[in-house]
């Protein structure tokens, strides 16, 4: 991957001149690189490595959990940018808001520009064995943002030839009807399975498995049952995934990344360049008392109090999701210049919300920490290589588990409940790794459960909550304690809110995105 991942730094080097506008930013595949390069599998492979880590950094670094986990009230948060996604007063000006549509433009405009060089490619006499499968790559990514864009803003531009569009001069796009963003992303991964290689010997490489999972999320989103079922099915039937034994050790190691159970995961390297390809959730999420020298900490979100109600006595999910008072890690054994803390410490970190804060005690404002994607103090304290706020863990998109749960939706349908038997096995194959007991019939309510506790703080929630339509997603979200654990609180939910703003600076840029969108087919 060395290689690759020099060819990856050469091509961000050229993409980086772009555009104005977001949603049409492109890279500059042009004849002279086409001649010179891309004539082996490894080129190919190193333009498409582009792909799986650093342009993700925009969403995947907090604004995957202002949309994911704040809005669907599975997380409380501080500061200035996120506050307004607890109560839905979050504006067009919102650095989230933007932050999300640039990133997935971004990939959007990157992925349709090294499609139309390496088709060019191909007719130039590149060899179709290891260029293909690369433009599989290249549909994959484009179908999962235009997943997400659907989800987030619901109608969108849908733009195919970005530099064709910087050179027309022609900047008025308009947003397509949602279902127009939600086939245009269908067809994408469509093309993506029928491109990408059934193995790949390098982890974390894309398989036509994770087109055929993503289809599966994508058809239970649209309620498309019959099809959720079938590709969800061939997943499990292929035999090539099963869920993790440790679950908390998929979020706290980077030595688990790209394990069994992870099907497409945007791929970190530890680095000490703050804006690279390493993962910021450690400091986001980890607690004020387990900073050192070398981890940064900050906790700027945290579980809401709601989330804390949500798990089943005995659920190992929840110590492998959140840090609450007893809750330990021996191996880690972070030090300051307090030797009362240090004293606190010897044996091993604790998380004690009685102990006085100076002298080891965590106590915020919800008495609790989130777990997932904290990889801990640093080397140097027990844990591993943490540089700042940086690390190296995965951030995992889509697993073994959300497949499992997706088959058995999809066959519960529109059915108040069921008690059908392969149904029944995968959704208790999740909660048999949670230690609970299985259920012999399940509701829709049963399956919302145990995805919110599976996928906490995961970026995903308040996707299963949009989806239910807007009268059941106001009556979970006014129902939840959004406050903290000395001022609970409730929100008033509007149907105005289960889609983001347009960001206000691209308005000003096209007025076209102000008006009624309009189909796309």
């Amino acid at each position: 991957m060395k290689k690759q991942r020099v060819y990856a730094l050469l091509v961000i080097m050229i993409i980086m001149a772009s555009c104005k506008k977001n949603y049409i930013e492109r890279s500059s595949l042009d004849g002279t690189t086409l001649d010179n390069y891309y004539n082996t599998a490894e080129e190919v492979r190193g333009l498409t490595s582009t792909l799986y880590g650093l342009p993700w950094s925009g969403f995947e670094n907090r604004a995957m959990d202002a949309i994911g986990d704040v809005m669907a009230g599975n997380e409380y948060t501080g500061g200035n940018d996120d506050p307004p996604f607890i109560n839905f007063s979050f504006a067009a000006t919102s650095v989230r808001v933007a932050d999300t549509w640039k990133v997935f433009y971004k990939i959007g405009g990157w992925t349709s520009e090294y499609i139309k060089g390496l088709e060019q490619k191909k007719t130039m006499g590149g060899d179709a064995s290891f260029i293909d499968p690369a433009i599989a790559e290249c549909h994959f990514f484009r179908g999962v943002v235009y997943f997400y864009i659907g989800r987030i803003w619901g109608d969108a531009p849908i733009v195919t030839d970005p530099g064709g569009t910087a050179l027309s001069g022609n900047f008025n796009i308009p947003r397509y009807l949602k279902q127009d963003v939600l086939r245009f992303a269908l067809e994408e991964l469509q093309k993506a399975e029928a491109g990408l290689p059934e193995t790949d010997p390098v982890p974390g490489r894309l398989t036509k498995y994770a087109a055929k999972g993503m289809m599966a999320k994508l058809y239970l989103y649209n309620k498309d049952y019959d099809n959720a079922k079938i590709k969800a099915k061939e997943v499990i039937d292929s035999k090539r995934y099963s869920l993790f034994a440790d679950y908390a050790a998929m979020f706290n190691s980077s030595a688990n990344n790209n394990n069994v159970e992870s099907i497409f995961a945007i791929q970190h390297q530890l680095t000490s360049n703050p804006w690279g390809s390493a993962n910021q959730k450690n400091p986001d999420r980890g607690p004020a008392n387990l900073q050192t020298s070398e981890a940064s900490m900050w906790e700027l979100y945290t579980p809401s109090r709601d989330i804390l109600e949500e798990y089943e006595f005995g659920d190992i999910r929840r110590k492998g999701s959140i840090m609450e008072h007893g809750w330990s890690l021996p191996a880690w054994k972070p030090t300051n210049a307090n030797a009362a803390y240090n004293t606190f410490m010897a044996n091993g970190y604790k998380y004690d919300t009685l102990q006085p804060t100076n002298s080891g005690g965590q106590k915020n404002a919800v008495r609790a920490n989130i777990a997932k994607y904290v990889v801990g103090p640093g080397a140097a304290f027990g844990g591993e290589a943490v540089l700042g706020m940086n690390t190296g863990i995965n951030t995992m998109i889509l697993r073994y588990a959300d497949v499992l749960l997706i088959y058995a939706e999809a066959v519960l349908g529109t059915s108040a409940s069921t008690s059908e038997t392969s149904a029944l096995e995968a959704f208790n194959l999740v909660r048999q790794r949670a230690q609970l007991p299985a259920k012999s019939s399940i509701t829709m309510d049963d399956i919302l459960h145990e995805r919110r506790v599976e996928f906490a703080f995961e970026g995903d929630y308040w996707f299963d909550i949009q989806r239910q339509g807007y009268a059941k997603a106001k009556a979970i979200i006014e129902a939840q304690n959004r406050g903290t654990a000395d001022s609970p609180s409730t929100v008033t939910f509007a149907e105005s809110k289960m889609y983001l703003p347009v960001p206000a600076g691209e308005i000003l840029q096209d007025p076209a995105l102000a008006l009624d969108p309009v189909p796309y087919y």
